[in-house]
């Protein structure tokens, strides 16, 4: 079930908590933790979203899993939310949670997709250019690999896309094959 409200109140409620008692950093890994655990295995976001499956053997599963990498606090919340059967909610609260945490610290996320793997000095490359074009100076950089794009790079910042992929060119030119615009001029 998507519920980003929900989802937001729980994050922030989690955000304030961490500030109030010094553990904003720890919380941060945590809940980094737990979105990747939910992207790399989405039986365990099945399980969390199940009906069929009792509050106690969601707890259970859910404390394997955390048993010894989270903090107390992180714990002791993901425990509240199973009790209050929110527990479905728990990706999208990591989700929400690292959103209001980068707007606290002025963090923004910027996506870098090409077609193979860049090396090390071209992502600082970018990110140079990035932050002597733009006011943005903290930067965390998501670099993708999608063999489609042929070449180049498809770059999204906020609701900037920049999309300078040899994909987006070869659609380019088909587009104007199809519309035949050179045709009708010569008759």
């Amino acid at each position: 079930m998507n519920n980003p409200r929900l989802a937001a109140r729980y994050g922030k409620s989690l955000l304030d908590l961490a500030v109030e008692q010094n553990q904003l950093e720890t919380v941060y890994a945590d809940m980094k933790f737990l979105r990747a655990v939910c992207k790399a295995n989405p039986d365990f976001a099945q399980v969390l979203i199940s009906p069929v499956i009792n509050a106690d053997k969601k707890q259970s599963i859910i404390d394997s899993i955390i048993n010894g990498r989270v903090s107390k606090l992180t714990t002791s919340f993901i425990q509240l939310l199973v009790r209050k059967t929110r527990e479905s909610v728990l990706p999208q609260i990591a989700v929400s949670f690292i959103e209001q945490y980068n707007e606290l610290k002025d963090i923004h996320q910027v996506k870098l997709t090409t077609a193979i793997p860049m090396s090390n000095d071209m992502q600082q490359m970018i990110l140079d250019k990035i932050r002597t074009n733009t006011p943005v100076k903290n930067i965390e950089l998501e670099t993708v690999v999608e063999d489609s794009l042929i070449g180049g790079f498809k770059l999204e910042m906020g609701n900037i896309l920049v999309d300078a992929t040899v994909l987006r060119d070869l659609n380019d030119v088909k587009k104007q094959f199809k519309s035949n615009e050179y045709i009708q001029k010569l008759r």
